[in-house]
């Protein structure tokens, strides 16, 4: 069985107190941090750049991943990669060249991923599933958090995990969207091992050690 991580994404921080944020959530146990990243063009929000995945670089030594919802990644992924980021994962949905880019990644030292979204076939990654660390299934639609988690990705992500094995590739499965309690278990039996949470963990209404404590007794 792969290692088991909890990756805390930090889109739902309170980023007026976030070094007092993340290190609460580093002490309570997370193992990697999250870094969604919005354009507005690829996705209908905006959120950070390279300037606030730098900052948090330095507030933490925990793996750091970054998730590139952004059109024109490649324009991109150098200034994240000098701003931290362990690894890097791109869309499989808006990219042409997407051999190129895993290559960019891969090349800059860092560890490269790809995404799907909710209603991309797996099999649109059949021809990259060699070339990449990871692969991060969402299972809500890009762009906001807080959404709840379609249900309908389990079957995905139970698949992904049998080619794995049977192609006996050295991939880890990541899942983001509507993680918790009830979903997280739910996750991890159809195959993922990385669990990215958000709003479970930073908005939780008894606090963000509660949160992690329970997340990872489960």
């Amino acid at each position: 069985m792969r290692k088991q991580i909890l990756s805390a994404s930090i889109l739902n921080c309170d980023f007026s107190r976030l070094s007092d944020e993340m290190r609460e959530a580093e002490e309570a146990g997370v193992d990697a941090f999250h870094m969604d990243i919005m354009d507005g063009h690829f996705v209908p929000n905006i959120s950070i750049g390279p300037d606030i995945v730098a900052i948090a670089r330095k507030l933490t030594n925990l793996p750091m991943d970054t998730h590139l919802m952004i059109s024109n990644p490649d324009n991109f992924i150098e200034k994240f990669a000098e701003a931290g980021s362990d690894r890097i994962c791109v869309h499989i949905e808006n990219n042409a060249n997407i051999h190129r880019t895993l290559q960019n990644i891969r090349n800059l030292g860092k560890g490269p991923g790809i995404v799907l979204n909710p209603g991309t076939p797996l099999e649109a990654i059949d021809e990259v599933l060699h070339m990449v660390d990871y692969v991060l299934i969402l299972s809500v639609n890009p762009g906001f958090g807080g959404q709840k988690f379609l249900p309908e990705v389990l079957t995905k992500i139970n698949k992904l995990s049998k080619r794995i094995g049977d192609d006996k590739l050295d991939v880890d499965i990541q899942v983001d969207g509507g993680i918790d309690l009830k979903t997280l278990p739910q996750a991890r039996e159809a195959g993922a091992n990385i669990f990215v949470v958000g709003t479970g963990i930073f908005r939780h209404p008894k606090g963000i050690k509660t949160a992690v404590k329970d997340l990872k007794k489960i």
